[in-house]
């Protein structure tokens, strides 16, 4: 089974995507960056500090100059400027210079975080992904987009900072909590609804198997999901066009995860945001009922909620207008024109998306 990918920017190399089943590798696969002569600092939360940092910190302690920990409270409140000024003074106190390496040890919340910090110490020093969430391996950890979120804004402080190196240990989906595991399939699901058909099929067709956390399985799906990220980021490394299409759910989710004060899942929000707007597709006639009903039972299939209550449309479209997708006024929508190929399109009115909550918003 293949478990490689390279991401290239301008036909260039630039970070490979390594899938494993343990972290056996790790240590080779870290030396390849030259980090014999570095100090490595692994950033990382209280939740996966107890489950892997020892055994991280060990492997690439053979590869280093010295390993150094930073822990953070586990949390989406934690991923702010506050954590990012900790992480500097600790950056500073143990004298991390521009050609010493961060390392981000654990779900989407770190990555972001850790990336963030990279790009701006010292005007930007080297980091390496190490995710351990389904939603991290198959999308936050890969592309270079970094950041934390500014009060109650999602992501509104943020870079874009290739990382060095992505290693995926698939063993580690075994230690997640079931709502974190099918958060992680609300990315996965979008991947094929927005870029590629079969695997879309693909998903419902092992479904059992996927949320049985079949390794093999699970390996098989998280690559293809890098495929089609790793395509999407080359394509357009700085979201100036079709990186954009990654964005298919997000727009009303991201609104509804804001309104939930984040008390509902990154993965949930985009699954019920995609709902929305595959409404707006087929009332647009680029989608059919009978499709919109499919993946409603797709999402039945693993678990996600089809319907959120406690928040009205009116204060979801409110919130909308705070989106940092926003360009000359308008929302730059993700609509699919066909199951596995989506569009932008900033044509979508208030009245649309009204509708589109329509169908997600319990009344």
């Amino acid at each position: 089974m293949p478990n490689r990918l390279c991401v290239h920017l301008d036909g260039n190399p630039v970070y490979d995507i390594v899938l494993e089943q343990s972290f056996e590798a790790l240590d080779q696969e870290v030396k390849k960056l030259g980090t014999e002569t570095k100090k490595l600092c692994i950033v990382t939360d209280s939740n996966v500090a107890s489950l892997y940092l020892d055994e991280v910190q060990k492997r690439l302690s053979k590869v280093a100059q010295r390993v150094d920990a930073f822990i953070f409270p586990a949390g989406e409140e934690y991923k702010n400027l506050n954590t990012v000024k900790d992480l500097y003074e600790r950056l500073i106190q143990k004298s991390y210079q521009r050609n010493d390496m961060l390392v981000a040890l654990g779900g989407g919340v770190t990555g972001d975080l850790c990336g963030f910090a990279a790009a701006t110490y010292l005007r930007g020093i080297s980091f390496i992904q190490i995710p351990t969430t389904l939603l991290s391996q198959v999308d936050s950890s890969i592309g270079g987009k970094t950041g934390v979120d500014f009060d109650a804004y999602k992501n509104m402080v943020g870079a874009f900072h290739m990382p060095s190196l992505v290693y995926t240990n698939v063993k580690t989906l075994s230690t997640l909590p079931e709502e974190q595991f099918i958060s992680g399939m609300g990315e996965v699901v979008k991947h094929g609804l927005i870029q590629n058909k079969e695997y879309y099929l693909w998903l419902l067709a092992n479904s059992a198997n996927i949320m049985s956390r079949d390794e093999a399985i699970c390996q098989n799906m998280i690559l293809e999901s890098n495929k089609i990220k790793r395509r999407v980021v080359e394509d357009d490394p700085k979201e100036k066009g079709s990186r954009a299409l990654l964005n298919f759910g997000h727009t009303l989710g991201h609104s509804i995860e804001k309104l939930k004060e984040f008390s509902m899942p990154h993965g949930h929000c985009v699954a019920v945001g995609c709902l929305a707007a595959i409404r707006i597709s087929v009332n647009r006639g680029y989608l059919s009922e009978d499709e919109l009903r499919e993946f409603k039972n797709v999402m039945k299939t693993f678990q996600m909620p089809l319907k959120i209550e406690g928040i009205s449309a009116d204060a979801v479209l409110e919130a909308v207008k705070h989106d940092k997708k926003m360009e000359a006024g308008r929302i730059k929508f993700i609509l699919l024109k066909s199951l596995g190929q989506a569009v932008v399109d900033p044509t979508v009115s208030r009245e649309e998306m009204h509708l589109g909550l329509c169908e997600i918003l319990a009344r």
